[in-house]
């Protein structure tokens, strides 16, 4: 698969007049997990802005995943036998993630927000293996989402999934532990060697250092103690004092407002716009240098900056569009929200499954880096893995309603699925719907035409005077359209979004 330069020249000048089905599509498969059809025509009656501020203002009022009964609980709660305690504790994170895969799959911006953010301040599970962990560290990544990115960063810092991970419960003011300091500036808010020198990271330390009071390893929450505190003088970013947690976040936003905001704007360009924000020979530059303007001018609040970028003539050109490698879960989230099939808790968690077997495990990013993304998703042995996935669910729903496969294949082509006796002029509108960019060329859609025309002789499409196929009408229509999916998933330009 070719990896795609970036080419798009547009500026952030807000784009104007109504948005088509080709734009809208594009708008919700990267604010959210794609959507359906119908979701998709709604938009096509509004422009960038009316769309845009629904999208933004739902992500705001959307509330976290429920509490679990389980969320507070610590080592007392848990069998003594450590066997059957990991098996309550797996139980409740299977509970937990197809919690939040659900949440996913309906709430759009705020968790694909949410997930990208998994992916920036990263924890491991396997690391802390504590349940009610994990609903604090989940919680903390939705509230924090759309907000403001410095309460983000105070907050995640002091979760106990981040404490664990990341050494801060081992972090004694006699004995420093440098982990989290590091990984705050290079991974969580500058960027490697971008501002900070090692110095820094070793006052930083011993300024996070005393929260360290803990149980036995497991579920116990951490707590501080200002007796393992370093209370002495530190300096850090040229600023010299007694500093604790909060100074550190305080002087880091105020003395490297402007390297974070080039930071936290490129990852969110690449993530949302495009992967290759760095050739100087593309546009991408100036975008993230305007964008991290407007960061730094709204006190680092997320949701202006997003604003800009969505509603903005980069995000729609043409040159943004099918340029990203779907993720695990974004080719089968995507899947399931554009045929809008119907779904229960089972397919959901096969879902959260299959995305493990090919490298994106829930709650489980690879390493402190995260998940790289893109060109990281396509391998020979993670193709055929999306293939015979998939191939088993298009099955599996044809199965259970045959019918639901015309329906789908009417909601996209309307009247024509009435009167037209051309399979062809029924696939095309198809292929363009699930393809962000259609086929390569022409002689791919003929390819693409013979096979949803292969269950079906010429005769009834041509039939002299009175053809008797149509899409509504014809019995085994629907088989036509799992045949047409079922190609249609194996392509490469079904992989892009």
């Amino acid at each position: 698969m070719e990896y795609f330069i970036n080419c798009n020249t547009s500026p952030l000048t807000p784009f104007t007049g109504t948005l088509n089905q080709h734009q809208v599509a594009h708008l919700y498969r990267r604010l959210g997990f794609s959507a359906s059809i119908q979701t998709i025509n709604d938009g096509t009656t509004q422009t960038a802005e009316s769309l845009v501020n629904q999208l933004i203002n739902e992500a705001i009022n959307t509330t976290p995943v429920a509490a679990p009964n389980w969320a507070t609980w610590n080592n007392n709660n848990y069998p003594k036998d450590s066997t059957l305690a990991a098996q309550i504790r797996r139980e409740q994170t299977d509970e937990l993630s197809l919690a939040y895969a659900k949440a996913m799959l309906t709430n759009n911006l705020s968790d694909r927000l949410s997930f990208f953010w998994s992916n920036h301040f990263v924890t491991e599970l396997e690391v802390y293996d504590c349940s009610a962990f994990l609903y604090e560290y989940l919680n903390c990544l939705q509230r924090n989402a759309i907000g403001n990115f410095k309460t983000f960063v105070s907050e995640i810092g002091l979760t106990n999934a981040m404490l664990y991970y990341l050494d801060g419960v081992y972090n004694n003011g006699n004995n420093p532990n440098e982990n989290y300091a590091r990984e705050l500036y290079e991974l969580f808010t500058l960027g490697e060697g971008n501002g900070y020198t090692e110095r820094d990271i070793t006052e930083t330390a011993r300024a996070l250092s005393g929260y360290v009071e803990r149980g036995s390893i497991g579920c116990e929450a951490v707590r501080f103690s200002a007796d393992r505190h370093d209370s002495g003088s530190k300096t850090i970013l040229g600023q010299v004092g007694n500093w604790g947690y909060d100074d550190v976040i305080d002087i880091l936003f105020e003395q490297r407002a402007n390297e974070i905001a080039k930071f936290i704007c490129r990852k969110l360009y690449e993530f949302f716009v495009h992967p290759d924000s760095k050739d100087e020979s593309n546009n991408a530059q100036t975008i993230i240098n305007e964008l991290a303007a407007a960061f730094v001018a709204n006190n680092f609040e997320i949701a202006p900056v997003l604003s800009i970028l969505f509603k903005s003539e980069h995000f729609f050109d043409d040159e943004a569009i099918g340029v990203i490698i779907k993720s695990p879960f974004d080719f089968y989230f995507n899947t399931l929200k554009e045929t809008n099939f119907n779904y229960n808790d089972t397919l959901v968690s096969s879902f959260i499954y299959y995305s493990g077997l090919l490298s994106q495990q829930i709650f489980e990013p690879v390493d402190v880096a995260g998940w790289q993304r893109n060109r990281s998703w396509i391998n020979t042995n993670f193709m055929i893995g999306r293939w015979l996935s998939i191939e088993s669910v298009i099955k599996e729903f044809y199965l259970k309603d045959t019918e639901q496969f015309r329906t789908f294949a009417m909601d996209i082509v309307g009247n024509i699925g009435l009167t037209s006796n051309n399979p062809d002029e029924i696939a095309r509108p198809i292929i363009d719907f699930l393809l962000p960019k259609g086929l390569l060329n022409e002689a791919e859609y003929t390819k693409a035409f013979t096979v949803f025309r292969s269950d079906v002789d010429d005769t009834y499409y041509e039939g002299g005077t009175t053809p008797s196929w149509t899409l509504a009408m014809w019995a085994q229509a629907s088989f036509q359209v799992q045949l047409l999916l079922q190609y249609l998933v194996k392509q490469p330009e079904f992989q892009l979004k």
